[in-house]
């Protein structure tokens, strides 16, 4: 798949998303978001930037104009009353992804550069289960980096899970499942109490695709929860 939109084929016609490869400005300054980034390095500054560019462009296809979008005190991003979102960024790519709550309860988006995790975080990642997996995977399908995409495949779902749950969720908590053929993945939450059961998310699920091959282009994930 070529070209900006990577999820276009991954998100419901509820969903509103805006993607970009280049930086942008708004042409105006929101103070309130200026103020989180005073002393971050230029770099950080500028993403920080664009991705609530795409995150104000797809909240005017809700109605919601102009609005500020500053972290909370554990850092996820506080969207208006009566909507979802999800934004994510990587090098050269941003994308930020809203609905309404009255169509979707949960969203979670990440893109993620398409190469292989470093060797030396894969257990603090991947479950010893997941990583014979995408041993197996990569036998099969070698064009694919299939530890990223798991990794991928539980931010989506950590953005999914934290706005309902309001509890973080360890890497080794999800336990996810790829299919290779249809592009879509499952994750079983573990232990976390009662929370999973209380907000029905013991369970979810996602889908993923990959932009070129391994090395090159992005890969994508997404997870709504209905």
């Amino acid at each position: 798949m070529e070209g900006n939109d990577i999820f276009a084929e991954l998100l419901p016609s509820s969903v509103h998303v805006v993607q970009s490869r280049t930086e942008l400005e708004d042409g105006r300054s929101y103070g309130e978001e200026e103020r989180y980034i005073a002393e971050a390095v230029p770099e950080r500054q500028q993403e920080f930037r664009t991705v609530r560019v795409c995150a104000r462009r797809a909240l005017a296809q809700l109605g919601h104009a102009g609005v500020a979008l500053v972290p909370d005190q554990k850092r996820a991003p506080i969207w208006p009353a009566g909507v979802v979102g999800s934004m994510t960024h990587c090098a050269g790519f941003r994308a930020a992804a809203v609905a309404s709550t009255n169509d979707i309860r949960g969203l979670g988006i990440d893109a993620e550069l398409h190469a292989p995790l470093p060797a030396e975080i894969l257990d603090i990642i991947l479950l010893p289960e997941e990583q014979v997996m995408a041993a197996e995977l990569s036998a099969h399908h070698p064009g694919i980096a299939w530890d990223r995409l798991i990794f991928s495949a539980k931010e989506s779902i950590f953005k999914a899970w934290f706005p309902l749950t309001r509890q973080w969720l360890d890497f080794l908590e999800c336990e996810i499942r790829v299919d290779a053929q249809s592009h879509r993945f499952h994750a079983g939450i573990r232990a976390t109490g009662p929370v999973a059961a209380q907000h029905a998310l013991a369970s979810m699920s996602g889908r993923w695709i990959a932009e070129g091959p391994r090395g090159q282009g992005l890969l994508g994930t997404c997870v709504i929860v209905p």
